[in-house]
């Protein structure tokens, strides 16, 4: 038995180990394993024709493992190179980003965006299937056509890189692509004759073309509607021909998502006519002409998630049907004309997380208080605006009963009575815009506890009393105050920093004098900064000037400020300068080139004006707006006023 058993154990064991053998050798191998030599050189030749000012492909050496350089990655098991990443990152607007800061991360992207041609050595890469080229600068060249012979492709993303010119028909060749971005950076740079390349594209799933001029483009609904596979269809300010295609409906019933926003549309019919989309989950009409009602036929697209129909001229009331889509929660119809009141219906929307609606035309008041209290049945909304509705009442604590509410617009409407101290207990908001109503009394100190409140208008309205730091005492993340047209008056101490870093102020007709408020000077971020009319009757001490390099918008007008505004080399430069009717006396100031506007009249500038036509002589001026009337110069005119 012996004899005849350990053949037996011998085999299994074998077999046993034989698995675990084979990977070890063959994990083995894989970690040797070093790009194909004929695609290094392929991508070292692409290297050779691209302009990398940042050195971002330092990487790519000549005898280096293509598989390890930057932006490059190749299948585990061939080594074949199969995806190639080469976008460069356009910095995204964060709400905690100072200016500054995005200015440096703006420059950082422009010096580091590739340039130059692309080399058709490409075509030796014959397993590529991602090819990321976004946000580049390929300074007004042309989409090469050769990249239609590159079979191989699943995901072409060419959007935002500089390309302009007519886009190759060649790409219609690229029938395994799924994806496609040719979404214009230069608006309208890109165009085409017609759409019928596309065609070819059997499984094409996202295509976006914002932006590309398609006004040649007869052909662009019957070329999409064979796109049996598509899923997402962006569109959006393509300059669309406004016809009635003599197709009665679309077929596309995979898609899900359409933007043709910022197109030429007037007639509803086309909704009607073409995008019987029943399926759809996003459709965004904004910033068309669409007239009269919303129309009838979005009824049927029950699937609907996200609708917005902004920006356009629907003159009609909000149909009730509307309140029915259940799974809407995006809904946007700011920006028309609609008429009417709103329905108590619109608690049936259930999902919605945003809702924007304007009424202008408006005339029949609503009660603010039992809109609100309908509304916050809609336990998910976190985005309300209510703007332009002629809403009248009181602001009551209903408020409050909004459990995920962190933005409300009730901008432009009748609403009276005193801000509500309970609004401090909303310690989530991030945007509260009150302006143009009819709120009266004080500022709650309790506003002051509003610590996520970036953004506070409350401007043009009846408010009164005094505003003390203890109002800002904890308005850590605010960035946007505008509160203009109010009769408050900001009592702080002479050495009061605020615990904010503000990027627009707007303080007009508040009493903030006689003193110059040296709070101001803390504002690193400040770009915008009206407090005209605020009864200062003090110099302008030379740290705020310090910071006047760092203003768009400057407006001190209409005050009594005095003394001198340092010299050169101390340069005004931002787009919009208003001194006017002020006490400000001796020479004019230097201004850069880049200054749009500038009043500087009523105050007591003197000497020769010279020098201030003669700044920098060799550099273009886009002045286009310029008063020094109601002044005490003198001398000659120059000729530098030529320039």
């Amino acid at each position: 038995m012996e004899a005849s058993f350990r053949p037996v154990s011998f085999l299994f064991l074998a077999f046993l180990f034989l698995p675990n053998f084979l990977f070890f050798f063959f994990c083995a191998g894989l970690s040797e394993l070093r790009c194909i030599d004929t695609e290094r050189q392929a991508l070292l030749s692409f290297k050779q024709h691209l302009i990398d000012p940042s050195n971002r492909l330092s990487s790519w050496t000549a005898h280096g493992d293509c598989c390890l350089w930057e932006g490059v990655v190749c299948h585990n098991l061939t080594a074949h190179v199969h995806q190639l990443h080469l976008r460069s990152f356009y910095p995204v607007w964060d709400a905690s980003m100072s200016s500054e800061q995005f200015d440096a991360e703006f420059e950082a992207y422009r010096r580091s965006r590739f340039g130059g041609k692309l080399n058709p050595s490409l075509l030796d890469l014959k397993h590529l299937n991602y090819f990321d080229l976004s946000f580049n600068n390929f300074n007004s060249t042309a989409i090469p056509s050769f990249l239609g012979l590159m079979k191989s492709l699943t995901h072409l993303n060419l959007s935002n890189a500089g390309f302009v010119g007519l886009i190759p028909h060649q790409l219609g060749n690229l029938s395994s692509l799924r994806f496609l971005n040719l979404e214009s950076y230069e608006a309208y740079g890109l165009y085409v004759n017609n759409l019928e390349w596309l065609s070819g594209l059997t499984l094409l799933q996202h295509l976006d073309m914002s932006w590309v001029n398609l006004s040649k483009a007869s052909d662009w609904v019957q070329v999409t509607n064979t796109l049996s596979s598509l899923l997402d269809l962006q569109l959006s300010y393509c300059q669309l021909r406004p016809f009635i295609p003599p197709t009665p409906t679309v077929n596309s019933s995979s898609l899900l998502t359409l933007d043709l926003s910022g197109n030429n549309f007037e007639n509803t019919l086309i909704i009607s006519r073409i995008f019987g989309l029943c399926n759809l989950v996003s459709l965004d009409l904004s910033y068309n002409h669409f007239q009269g009602p919303i129309p009838v036929d979005l009824q049927n697209m029950t699937s609907l998630s996200h609708l917005d129909l902004s920006r356009n001229n629907f003159n009609s009331s909000i149909p009730n049907w509307l309140y029915s889509l259940s799974r809407l929660e995006f809904l946007n119809l700011g920006g028309n004309n609609l008429q009417g009141t709103i329905s108590s219906a619109i608690g049936n929307l259930t999902s919605a997380v945003s809702i924007v609606i304007d009424l202008p035309s408006n005339r029949l008041n609503q009660e603010v208080s039992k809109i609100l209290e309908i509304l916050s049945r809609l336990y998910r909304l976190e985005t309300l605006g209510l703007r332009h509705a002629r809403l009248s009442g009181h602001l009551t604590d209903v408020l409050g009963k909004f459990k995920k509410l962190v933005r409300i617009s009730l901008r432009n409407n009748s609403i009276s009575g005193p801000l509500p101290v309970s609004l401090s207990n909303l310690s989530s908001w991030t945007y509260l815009d009150f302006s143009y109503n009819q709120f009266n009394g004080t500022i709650p100190q309790s506003f002051g506890q509003l610590s996520k409140l970036e953004i506070l208008f409350i401007g043009s309205n009846m408010l009164k009393g005094v505003v003390s730091e203890v109002h800002f005492s904890n308005l850590t993340s605010l960035k946007y105050l505008s509160a203009f047209g109010n009769q408050l008056t900001l009592k702080a101490s002479q050495n009061w920093v605020p615990p904010f870093q503000l990027e627009n102020l707007y303080l007009q007709s508040w009493n903030l004098g006689p003193k110059f408020p040296p709070w101001l000077c803390s504002q690193r971020c400040m770009q915008y900064l009206d407090i005209s009319y605020t009864q200062i009757s003090d110099m302008a001490p030379p740290s705020f000037w310090n910071l006047s390099s760092q203003f768009y918008y400057l407006n001190l007008s209409h005050n009594l400020i005095h003394g001198e505004i340092p010299k050169s080399p101390l340069i005004l430069s931002a787009f919009a300068i208003d001194l006017s009717s002020n006490h400000f006396k001796g020479p004019l100031p230097c201004i850069s080139s880049n200054v749009y506007l500038l009043d500087l009249s009523n105050n007591s500038f003197s000497r020769s004006i010279s020098h201030f036509f003669c700044f920098k002589v060799n550099e273009p001026k886009i002045i286009v707006h310029l008063n020094l009337g109601k002044n005490l110069l003198s001398g000659i005119i120059p000729d530098c006023l030529m320039n």
